[in-house]
Formats: structure tokens, sequence, C-alpha cells
């Protein structure tokens, strides 16, 4: 009798893509940042940090989707706090927060993972959840449709040939996150969801890399730069092919990443008054809100972030960081050494 081999073979199917300079140096460069971002979790306060980043990562993706909640109400909600919001966007942040407690549990190379998922955060808010669509669908934008998605007919063929090739490709799993993540907003699957789908079947992809990125606020960081985002899918649509939503995509992990590495997260006021002192703002005229003192504890730090990173970190606006920053240079509150691009922030006043 003949002894039967398994031997993994090259996917059917492959979709379209590139892979520019850009990313390959990324993937060197992100893989050099994991190993420090893992060391980051396991500090004392890493924990807090998990949970911090989790309450981001159920704001950030829900709040893409329209979701008005802020970051505060779904932390109440998170620790079972009653909030006063249309229930229909409690129940979007409770299907969330139930997804995110299976991200251990899903595996990210099993479609049937992902409609169990889908089934979860779609919960009571349409009748398809856990199904494929049955209808067309398309993306509208101020200039009217965007994106016309595949037939419904052809959505379980594309979406067994992508999780097949998935699979089986032999490319780097940053690489494959970013195709995938494209490639299913492309089809867009489902009826509604498809948008907090699609980023956390990346983040759950970018697990099988290293389990860090399960704490890792991607959707955070496309919160920050939603018309980046779409830029780039629209780019890469036009293109026919993922390569240029790859190079956002890993350029924004990285940065998140990079800006990550030191980001304390402890009691702020008691934090502030513990190393400048109660009566700090005074010297400058000035009394301290709980952001500016958090920006502040983030420049002292790290002094080199930029206006981006600490928006990341902080999930505000990077306007309003940069004005909080000229208002901090023009009552000498701090200061800037050397130049913009590579400069670092001294607090004054500070002893």
């Amino acid at each position: 009798m003949q002894k039967k081999t398994s031997r993994m073979k090259e996917p059917t199917y492959i979709p379209p893509f590139t892979v520019s300079t850009e990313a390959i140096n990324l993937v060197a460069e992100i893989s050099a940042q994991v190993e420090r971002y893992a060391i980051r979790l396991e500090q004392e306060d890493g924990l807090r940090l998990r949970k911090a980043n989790r309450i981001k990562t159920i704001h950030s993706s829900l709040a893409i989707e329209g979701n008005t909640l802020s970051e505060d109400e779904v932390r109440d909600i998170i620790d079972g706090k009653d909030v006063v919001a249309p229930i229909r966007q409690i129940q979007e942040v409770k299907n969330a927060i139930k997804t995110y407690e299976l991200y251990p549990k899903l595996d990210a190379f099993n479609e049937k993972d992902l409609l169990k998922a889908h089934g979860v955060m779609m919960q009571a808010l349409v009748d398809d959840a856990g199904r494929y669509r049955r209808g067309g669908v398309g993306v509208f934008g101020n200039q009217g449709l965007i994106h016309l998605a595949p037939p419904a007919d052809r959505v379980p063929m594309l979406m067994h040939d992508l999780f097949g090739w998935l699979k089986k490709s032999k490319d780097h799993l940053l690489i494959r996150s970013c195709v995938f993540h494209y490639e299913f907003e492309f089809i867009h699957p489902f009826i509604d969801g498809n948008g907090r789908m699609g980023r956390l079947w990346q983040s759950l992809i970018l697990g099988k890399l290293h389990p860090l990125f399960e704490h890792l606020p991607v959707e955070n960081m496309v919160f920050n730069n939603q018309q980046q985002y779409y830029d780039a899918i629209n780019a890469s649509t036009n293109a026919a092919q993922s390569g240029p939503f790859i190079d956002f995509m890993l350029g924004e992990i990285y940065e998140t990443l990079k800006s990550h590495q030191g980001e304390p997260l402890f009691n702020v006021d008691e934090t502030f008054n513990e190393k400048y002192g109660k009566e700090f703002g005074v010297k400058f005229g000035v009394k301290f809100g709980v952001n500016e003192k958090k920006l502040l504890l983030l420049l002292d730090a790290n002094p080199s972030l930029s206006a981006g990173e600490i928006a990341v970190q902080t999930g505000l606006s990077k306007r309003g960081i940069e004005k909080q920053i000229k208002k901090f240079r023009d009552l000498g509150v701090i200061t800037r050494k050397g130049s913009d691009k590579s400069g670092l922030w001294l607090i004054n006043g500070k002893g």
C-alpha cells in the first residue's frame, strides 16, 4: 500500500499585488520594533496598557463607522456602567467587546471563524449576522458611488479563494495581512460591518506573527488617518493591485509600534504633581488640564515624539496636539532643541 505524503501546495488563486522597496524596508523595521514593544508590554503597567489599548481599539473601529460614543463612554460600558446614548451605538460597543474577547480563540486562517466573529460583532444589528450577503452593496462617499462590490453569488467563492491564498501563501505575514485587508474590503462580503471586520482580521493575521498585535491599537491608527486610509484603498483599486495599500498600512503599523515604545500609563494628576509639583502652572500663569498634563508627561518621557505620534497615543486629533504645543511654546513651558525633524522637546521650569 503506497503511503501518501501531504505537501503544502502553492495557492491556486493569488491576489494581484506588488511589494515595493519601501514595503520591504518597512517589514524589516517593523520586525525590530515588535520585540521592543513586546518588552514594553511586560513592564509593571502592562496590564493597564493592554486594557487601554483595547478601549482605543473598540472606540476607534466603531468611530470610523459613525459611532459617536466617546472613549470614556466605551470604557464605562466595558466596566459595566450605565451610559445614556442611542441603543444601537451601545449595542455596537457591547458586540465589539464580546468579539474582541474571542480574539485568542479565533483562527485567522479559518473562514468559519470569520463568520462566527461577524455573527457576534453584528448581533441584533443586521438580519444576516454571521452570513455572507445575499444582495448587492456599494461604498458611497460625498461624490456618490465609490466602489461597487462583486455580485453576491460570487462572494462565497471569492472568500474561499482568499482564505486559501492566505493559508498557503509563502509571503511574509505582514504583507499577507495587508493584502487580505484590502481584498476583503474590495469583496465587501457582508451586508454591514465590513470595515470593522476587515480591521479585526488584519489584527488577527498579525497575531500569527506575534501575540502582541492583540494589544496594539491598529484600529486607532486608522481612525487618526481615515482619509489617507480611504485614499490608499482607492489608489489600490485604481492600480488594480493592493501595493499602495500595503505601503500605507505597513507605514502606519511601524509608526504605531514606534510611538508606543515609551507610552506611560498612570494616574495623570498624581504623576504630574509628583514630577512637577502642584504649583507648576503658576510659573507660566496657566492652569493645566488633564490632556495638557498628559501631553507634557508624554513629551518628558519621550522628547522625540511628533504631533502625529502623540495623537496616536492620546486619541486626540493631530491638529489639536499641534495647537497645544504652540500654546506651550508661546507660554515658554516647552522649547525645541534642534531641528523640527530630528530635535527634542525640553520642559522648562522643572525642579
